[in-house]
């Protein structure tokens, strides 16, 4: 599955950006969908997981850095995941990307295993 990862910008700290994970073509109805991160001189990391397969019933899961900062969510007749992320801090600035797998679930998410990754998008919290 092609993904596309759009929505990243700069933020002041204390405010918000909403990340979407497109693709289009491809129903992600099937798939574990995980947001990964990675800032200048740092390995990348994992933050937020949720399986779209039906009957999954959403399932979610976070890094304890952005539990309950940011919301990951799906919109199956859209083809798209999303990542809310609020209260954001100087140390979030990275790359976000999107990736998927074929797993049902996935957690923690590794690299190695998602299949198919969007290009990133930065993400610049300063103000």
């Amino acid at each position: 599955v092609q993904l596309q990862a759009s929505g990243g910008g700069l933020v002041q700290p204390g405010g918000s950006l909403k990340l979407s994970c497109t693709a289009p073509g491809t129903s992600l109805d099937r798939y574990a969908i995980a947001w990964f991160r990675q800032a200048p001189g740092k390995e990348r990391e994992g933050l937020s997981c949720i399986s779209t397969y039906d009957g999954g019933d959403g399932k979610t899961m976070y890094e304890d850095s952005v539990k309950g900062r940011f919301i990951i969510s799906s919109d199956n007749a859209k083809n798209t995941v999303y990542l809310q992320m609020n209260s954001l801090k100087p140390e979030d600035t990275a790359v976000y990307y999107c990736a998927a797998s074929g797993n049902i679930w996935i957690w923690p998410p590794e690299d190695y295993e998602f299949d198919s990754w969007g290009q990133g998008t930065q993400v610049t919290v300063s103000s």
